[in-house]
Parts: structure tokens; C-alpha cells; sequence
């Protein structure tokens, strides 16, 4: 797979979504999910407002509903993840979601269009065994209740990128990412009210932290996928799995299960078939200037 800058901002997307992740397993044992997810939330909504004001860019965009779509979509994903990395371990929290690239390509293929072949029937049927893998009654320490949610927002994920992609026609970049929170925001503050913890100055640093790193993940996403195609784009969040498992060495001292790492070879083996013999298919249209992105502002 020949490197991009598209794929080269995906890569920056995993480092910044991986980092979030190590934040939110060390604040969940304190704070509740919904909690982490409205900090998470604001803390985005204000640095995306920003980065609209000073870009000089009118935030609603053109295609609201859309938008507004996209936004319970990325609700649902992030709320789900979350969720799921207070009840797996980070390994296998992050290698369950990586089925999303196969998912994406899948969908990328029944809604936008995007040619798709044997490779990716192969590389989900990989990402279906992979997860089996993992979720064997043999693996300790798997809780089927966080394997469920970590599919469910995989779900949620896969359709989100499908329709960003869909948008990246039309809407800018930073458009697209401001949508995200600001669609968030009001669904968590009923869930984080419900079970309200007041955090410590250590978890309002942690806090804080998820906010910056997740913007950091979504925008290089959104740049990603405005200028690369799906099934090319997300292959790259592979390199999750990594950081996560070097992750889970440095910070909890935890080497993953070998049902972990034989899920997470048979995910990856399944994208990089993708990215090997799935083609160079092309999107419906050719992006429009208003789709090629800048780089955000400092």
C-alpha cells in the first residue's frame, strides 16, 4: 500500500484515539461512563468552535441532517467504546473495534459504490473470527457484556465513517468534526447527571486529556478519510491494536492473552489482505475543494 498523506493523518488518528483510550481505562474505575463521555464532549465542542472561528469557517454546514446523523452516529460509537473499555482489558476493547475497517469496506461497497472483491469477504469473515476468538469461553477475564457493547459501537463506528466519507463532498473537514460533539453533548448530560460522581483535580487533568486526544484522533480522521478512499483509510486503524498492546505493557503491566493476540492476527491479516488484492476502488465523485482539508489550525 503505497503511503499517502491520507493514510499518514489515519496513522496520527490511531496514535491520538489510542492515547484516549489508556486515559478513559484509567478514569473509569472512578468516574462513570456517561460522565467521561459529556467531559469528552465539551472539551471537543469548545476546541472544535475554535478551530471553526479561527479558520474563518460557518459551522452549520449545508447538509444539516446529515450532519446531525453522523453525530448520533459517532454518540453511539464512542459512548459503546467507552463503556466497553471499563469492562475488557485495553487489548481487547481495541481489537474488537478494529473490525470497523472490514465493516466500513463492506459498507463502503453497499451504500457508496466503492468496488470490493473476494479480499474483502475474506477480511471479514477474518474480523468474524477474530472476535469468536477472542470472546471463547476459554479467555479469561472476557466479560460478555463488554464484548456485546464493543460490537454494537464497532457497528455504529463503521456506519459513521461511511457517512463522513459522504459528506467530505460537500462539507469541510472541521464542519464535520464540530457536528460530532455538538450532537453529543445534549444526549450525555441526562446519562452523566443520572450517576454523577464529582471528579478529583487528578481526574479533571484525565478528563481534560480524553477531551484534547480524542479531538486530536477525529480530526486526523476526518482529514483522512476527506482525501483517501474508505477501504484504503481505514485499513490503517489497525495500528491500534499496537499501541494498545504497548500500552497495556507500559501502564497496567499486563501482556495480552494468546486468544488477544491470535484475534488481533487474524483482524489484521484480514485488513492487510484488504490492502493488498482489494483493489484501488474509487469513490462515486471526485471530492470537491471544499472536501480537501487544511491543516487545523495551531
Amino acid at each position: 500500500m503505497k503511503l499517502s498523506r491520507g493514510l499518514v493523518y489515519m496513522a496520527a488518528s490511531a496514535l491520538g484515539f489510542s492515547a484516549m483510550s489508556v486515559l478513559v481505562k484509567l478514569a473509569s474505575p472512578r468516574i462513570p461512563t456517561g460522565e467521561i463521555v459529556l467531559a469528552r464532549a465539551i472539551v471537543t465542542l469548545v476546541i472544535s468552535w475554535v478551530m471553526l472561528q479561527r479558520a474563518g469557517l460557518i459551522p452549520w454546514g449545508t447538509n444539516r441532517r446529515g450532519l446531525i446523523f453522523r453525530g448520533f452516529l459517532g454518540f453511539g460509537g464512542l459512548a459503546g467504546y467507552y463503556a466497553a473499555l471499563a469492562l475488557l482489558p485495553l487489548a481487547d476493547a481495541t481489537t474488537i473495534q478494529q473490525i470497523v475497517p472490514l465493516l466500513t469496506a463492506f459498507l463502503a461497497w453497499r451504500v457508496l459504490g466503492e468496488r470490493v472483491g473476494w479480499a474483502t469477504a475474506f477480511a471479514l469473515a477474518c474480523g468474524i473470527a477474530g472476535v469468536l476468538v477472542i470472546v471463547h469461553p476459554s479467555g479469561a477475564g472476557t466479560d460478555p457484556r463488554g464484548v456485546a457493547i464493543a460490537l454494537g459501537a464497532a457497528v455504529c463506528s463503521a456506519i459513521a465513517y461511511v457517512t463522513v466519507r459522504q459528506l467530505s463532498k460537500r462539507e469541510h473537514p472541521l464542519v464535520i468534526v464540530f457536528y460530532f460533539p455538538l450532537v453529543a453533548t445534549p444526549l450525555a448530560i441526562p446519562w452523566a447527571l443520572a450517576d454523577w460522581v464529582t471528579p478529583s483535580p487528578l481526574d479533571v487533568v484525565l478528563l481534560l486529556a480524553i477531551g484534547i486526544t480524542t479531538q486530536v484522533g477525529q480530526v486526523f480522521l476526518t482529514m483522512g478519510l476527506a482525501i483517501e478512499r474508505v477501504g484504503r483509510a481505514t485499513v490503517v486503524g489497525y495500528l491500534q491494536i499496537v499501541f494498545a498492546i504497548l500500552w497495556q505493557l507500559a501502564i497496567f503491566g499486563d501482556f495480552p492473552t494468546l486468544a488477544t493476540l491470535g484475534g488481533a492476527a487474524l483482524i489484521i491479516g484480514g485488513t492487510l489482505v484488504v490492502s493488498r488484492f482489494g483493489g484501488d476502488a474509487r469513490p462515486l465523485a471526485t471530492p470537491t475543494p471544499a472536501s480537501t482539508p487544511p491543516v487545523p489550525p495551531a
